[in-house]
Formats: C-alpha cells, sequence, structure tokens
C-alpha cells in the first residue's frame, strides 16, 4: 500500500525544509534584511567576525525574530508529535492535543490571570506559568473520573475530557463577559500566536520538547503493537494500562507547555499526523519523527504568514491554521469516505 519509505533521506529533506523555512521567516519581515547577513548576524553568535551590519539589524535578528521562529518550530512539533501519538494511543483519527481538555483547562487559567490581572504581578512568565498548570490539573481531573479501578477505558477518558473540556470553556467564556478593558489581550491569547515571545520562552518550552520527543520515539514499537487493539498488544508483551499512563503524562507536559506560551493553535496536531501517513505509512518509527517535522514546518510558516499577510498588523497563527486546516482536514475525510 505504502512505497518503502527511505527514512534517513526523508528526514533529511524535512530538515532542509525547516531550515530554508526557518531562514525565511527571520528574514522577511516589515523590515526586510538580506539572506546573507542574517546568516551572518547568526553565525557571529558562533564565531566573532567583524560586523559589517548596523546595530538595529542585530537586535531584530537575534532578540525579535530568531526566538520567534524557533519558538514556532518547537510548538508546531510538540503539538504535531503528540497528534499521531494520540491517535494512536486512541486508535481514533479525530484525536489530537487537545482532545482531553488541556487546551481549554490552560485557556482558563491564562485567562484567569490575565482578568484579575494577576499576570502584570507575576511578570512575563506569568500567563504561561498559569496555562500551564491549569492544563495539568485539567488532565488529572479527567484522568480521576475516567479511571475505573486500575484501569482507563479509552471512551470514558475521550467522554470525561469532552465534558471537562466543555465545563473549562465555560469558565473561560465567563471570564471573557467580565473581561472588560483586557478582553483584546484575553482573545488575542486565545486565537493562538507567539508576538513578542523572547528566548525565555524558548527556553521553556525546549526542555518538555525534547524530553517528550525521546521518550514518543522510544516508544514506537508498543504503539505499533497497539494500531492492533489492546488485547493484540497485550499478547506482544506490551502493558497497555501503564503504556496508558506513560504517553497521557507526556502528552499533557508537552502540549500543556506549547500551549502556555503559544495560546490555542488547533487544526496541527490533526492534521500533520494524516499529512505524513499519506506518504510514509502508519510504522511509528517514520510517522513520528516525520510529523515533529512537519509540524516544526507548517507552523514556522504560518507564523510567517500570519505576519507578513496584514503587514504591519499581524494575525493570530490559530487564524491561519485554521484557515488551512480546516478545507485539507474536509479533504481528507472525502477521501476516506470514498476509499470505503
Amino acid at each position: 500500500m505504502y512505497k518503502r519509505l527511505n527514512l534517513p533521506l526523508a528526514i533529511a529533506i524535512l530538515c532542509g525544509i525547516l531550515a530554508a523555512a526557518m531562514l525565511l521567516g527571520v528574514a522577511v519581515g516589515e523590515t526586510a534584511i538580506p539572506f546573507p547577513r542574517v546568516i551572518a548576524i547568526i553565525g557571529s553568535t558562533l564565531v566573532p567576525v567583524t560586523p559589517d551590519w548596523t546595530a538595529a539589524e542585530e537586535t531584530i535578528i537575534l532578540l525579535i525574530r530568531l526566538p520567534r521562529v524557533i519558538l514556532a518550530a518547537l510548538v508546531g512539533a510538540a503539538l504535531a508529535v503528540c497528534g499521531a501519538v494520540l491517535q494512536s494511543l486512541f486508535r481514533n483519527p479525530m484525536a489530537d492535543p487537545f482532545l482531553l481538555g488541556i487546551s481549554n483547562g490552560a485557556a482558563f487559567g491564562a485567562s484567569l490571570v490575565l482578568v484579575t490581572g494577576l499576570a502584570v504581578g507575576a511578570g512575563i512568565l506569568g500567563v504561561p506559568l498559569a496555562a500551564f498548570t491549569f492544563g495539568l490539573l485539567t488532565i488529572i481531573l479527567v484522568y480521576e473520573l475516567a479511571r475505573v479501578g486500575n484501569r482507563v477505558p479509552v471512551t470514558s477518558l475521550l467522554l470525561c475530557g469532552i465534558a471537562v473540556a466543555a465545563f473549562m470553556s465555560a469558565g473561560t467564556s465567563f471570564l471573557l463577559f467580565l473581561s472588560g478593558e483586557n478582553l483584546h489581550q484575553v482573545v488575542f491569547w486565545l486565537l493562538g500566536g507567539i508576538s513578542g515571545r523572547g528566548w525565555e520562552y524558548v527556553f521553556l518550552l525546549l526542555p518538555f520538547v525534547i524530553g517528550g520527543s525521546i521518550l514518543f520515539l522510544s516508544l514506537a514499537r508498543p504503539l505499533n503493537a497497539l494500531m492492533f487493539g489492546e488485547e493484540s498488544a497485550q499478547y506482544l508483551g506490551i502493558d497497555v494500562e501503564r503504556l496508558k499512563k506513560v504517553v497521557l503524562v507526556a502528552v499533557s507536559l508537552v502540549t500543556g507547555a506549547a500551549v502556555s506560551v503559544s495560546g490555542i493553535i488547533g487544526f496541527v496536531g490533526l492534521i500533520v499526523p494524516h499529512m505524513v501517513r499519506l506518504w510514509a505509512g502508519p510504522n511509528h518509527r517514520a510517522l513520528l519523527p516525520l510529523s515533529l517535522l512537519t509540524g516544526a514546518i507548517l507552523l514556522v510558516l504560518a507564523d510567517l504568514a500570519s505576519r507578513v499577510i496584514l503587514s504591519p498588523n499581524e494575525l493570530p497563527i490559530g487564524i491561519i491554521t485554521a484557515l488551512c486546516g480546516a478545507p485539507f482536514f474536509a479533504y481528507l475525510l472525502r477521501r476516506r469516505s470514498r476509499e470505503t
């Protein structure tokens, strides 16, 4: 059904595309900077050279655009790889990182500190920390509600996730009603974006993405076994309940960290795994690393589009991903219905 994939070559190609997309994202903006100068400025952080650029250009590249582009790549990679893992865990192509209410809990936490003014007193990381904390509390609540003895049925987990997500969404709507002069700030965060994010946000998210990705890649074999059903996986020696716990904890941490720095950016975790499966197949040894890289590329390009479409104004990235993701998802559904 799928052509034999040369995985190292595919990874190398995607890495090249990602590097090109990131270079484009750093060079293009309200103030365009030539590619050679961008490379020279970035390279000067590793090898000291005599600068032939202005201090303003160096500030734009190193303190504004570069951390933003890296953060976009990290968020896209995190959401895409988590989506691929959850779709396998639930054996449900509709699953994505926001299915269990993590994003709704994070949105409530962020809205709470923005509306109450606590974000001002908590400093620059006040909103991300609140979003991360409430996202984790939400998944803990979902897990405890769904747990039956020592087991966590997938159906119960999904239903509890939907219920808790609806409750958190109602709480966020109530906070929006009370937000007053903070309404614009809250809405912009909810629509997703990384405008004004500096290196501190990159360093906040980076350990979660690296650690989560290493863990998920190490779970490729049990996730492959799980595709044949829980009973078949158990016959193959997989501790399914332990696998669920490990995956849910890891996905919650990675997704919570991603949402905390970017707001809610939909469709990446839903669409990217489908895109990769179309040409790479369902084997998680290929699916996970390729989804990670494709998600990074997609969000870097979406961030670039959000900056240039209405320049000098800026669109939330969530709008870009929804505009691109919804039609593509409709195409996938039509394709699947014709195949069945």
